[in-house]
């Protein structure tokens, strides 16, 4: 089974979830492009945050030194993104793919981090609640959802709101993995409890698919 996990907008939750899923699955783990923070890149974060001896942590196709977008990110380091070059990682495990950004963020003069979904990922999406937030969730799921990709489910982060996330349930009709409360920090004992709370509904998902 692969996973894409993808958000609303930028600093939601993908690389938290990520984690989340990698330990719960005992999944392989790959952030095809990562810009900026490259001592402590995402992949680091789940890393140091997953207690599971299974996973394994693949290099990103695309390392740029700056922290912005990775059209700008790339032209800074003098190259352009070939989505040509971004070779999904073999592997006879599950395997977790974190996006970056939102779907739209540009990767070049024409690709976006939506280019990145394949046939058969499973899309997750994250949403964390802000002024805005229910549309840009709903505007991120027509989104996918017209590019012919099914959504699998949705994660919700940070403080809960139930209005907004019943809202956004009833409207879209994707099934919830689960939500992650505002934490004071997360590190591999908090990250193996979500794993446990989360594993049910997503093993749910490959059998879904059978």
């Amino acid at each position: 089974m692969k996973i894409f996990i993808t958000g609303i907008s930028t600093d939601v939750g993908k690389t938290i979830s990520s984690a989340i899923i990698v330990e719960a699955l005992e999944a392989d783990y790959w952030k095809p492009i990562q810009a900026g923070d490259l001592d402590n890149s995402d992949s680091h974060k789940v890393k140091s945050q997953v207690s599971n001896s299974k996973s394994q942590f693949y290099s990103n196709a695309y390392q740029l030194n700056t922290p912005a977008s990775p059209h700008l990110a790339a032209e800074i380091d003098g190259i352009t993104i070939d989505l040509k070059e971004i070779k999904e990682p073999k592997t006879e495990n599950h395997l977790v793919i974190e996006g970056a950004g939102g779907i739209f963020v540009p990767l070049n003069e024409k690709d976006t981090i939506i280019d990145l979904i394949q046939p058969d990922y499973k899309v997750i999406v994250v949403s964390r609640h802000y002024l805005g937030s229910i549309n840009h969730t709903l505007l991120t799921v027509e989104a996918i959802k017209n590019r012919g990709f099914e959504i699998a489910g949705i994660i919700f982060s940070g403080n809960e709101n139930k209005s907004t996330e019943d809202l956004i349930l009833h409207k879209t009709g994707i099934k919830c993995i689960g939500r992650i409360d505002e934490e004071p920090y997360f590190d591999q004992n908090v990250i193996r409890e979500y794993a446990d709370l989360f594993r049910h509904n997503l093993l749910s998902l490959e059998k879904s698919a059978i």
